[in-house]
């Protein structure tokens, strides 16, 4: 019998495997940065997760978060519904917009701010940690006056 096979027969996978989480029962009681609503849905406390943490983020109708950075962690963020638009840098200083479908990472230390660029619509996406703790460190910076646009260059948006 393989090493494998003997450690999956010593697991109960009802109680140590798959978890399913409703979209109703999420966790509010995490980790918050002003002007966002964050709500936890895989971690440690919840389901046991060592290496990640994911969640919900809501940012309502035409508000800003404070600046903050993550710490050693790094964030992907998803856009549902609205239109996002990320600020960062050392003053806040470059600035860039996703809509539904698209994906934002976020590197370790990186201050940034979370914008909702609709004044009308509620900004709704789903964010994933590479870590299960919940580092949020929230930053008092003065804001550039006039942000650099960066557009989004990737495989798909290609600069030029």
């Amino acid at each position: 019998m393989s090493e494998q096979h003997e450690h999956n027969a010593a697991v109960n996978w009802k109680t140590h495997g798959v978890k399913v989480i409703p979209g109703d029962q999420l966790d509010p009681n995490t980790a918050q940065t002003p002007g966002m609503d964050r709500a936890a849905a895989i971690n440690l406390a919840r389901v046991g997760a060592q290496k990640i943490w994911a969640g919900t983020v809501k940012i309502h109708a035409n508000a800003k978060t404070g600046a903050h950075h993550h710490g050693h962690l790094e964030s992907v963020i998803y856009v549902l519904r609205g239109r996002a638009r990320m600020r960062w840098g050392e003053r806040l200083e470059y600035v860039a917009e996703a809509g539904p479908g698209d994906f934002i990472f976020v590197p370790p230390y990186v201050p940034h701010q979370e914008i909702n660029a609709s004044t009308h619509e509620t900004l709704e996406c789903v964010l994933v940690r590479s870590d299960n703790e919940a580092v949020v460190v929230n930053l008092d910076l003065e804001p550039a006056e006039r942000p650099e646009e960066v557009r989004w260059i990737d495989p798909i948006h290609r600069e030029g």
